[in-house]
């Protein structure tokens, strides 16, 4: 489980987000994005427009899931602070701002 970043090459937009299952993450994110059925609609619209070719796929963080891990507590709070520290809002990513 952990946390991954694609990265829009050409303009430096990025958006976080974790997995339990960081192993086939970008094959599942692609077929998404190539069906045109991604969540993200940014994220969706840059890719119609730029290709596959245009977009890195990197896990910034990795843990190993214990027996007894809450994985989705565990998950969030991964997240939580990656946000915190890349703020990939606006310009800078296709993350949604919190919601406090």
């Amino acid at each position: 489980m952990g946390v991954y970043q694609i990265t829009n090459t050409v303009n430096g937009k990025v958006l976080i987000s974790t997995s339990p299952n960081l192993k086939n993450r970008w094959l599942t994110l692609c077929l998404q994005l190539d069906m045109g059925r991604h969540a993200n609609s940014e994220l969706q619209k840059d890719w119609n427009e730029l290709g596959e070719e245009n977009f890195t796929y990197e896990v910034i963080e990795e843990q190993e899931v214990a027996e007894d891990t809450d994985i989705r507590w565990e998950l969030r709070q991964m997240e939580k602070a990656w946000l915190e520290k890349l703020q990939p809002y606006g310009e800078r990513g296709y993350n949604k701002l919190p919601r406090d």
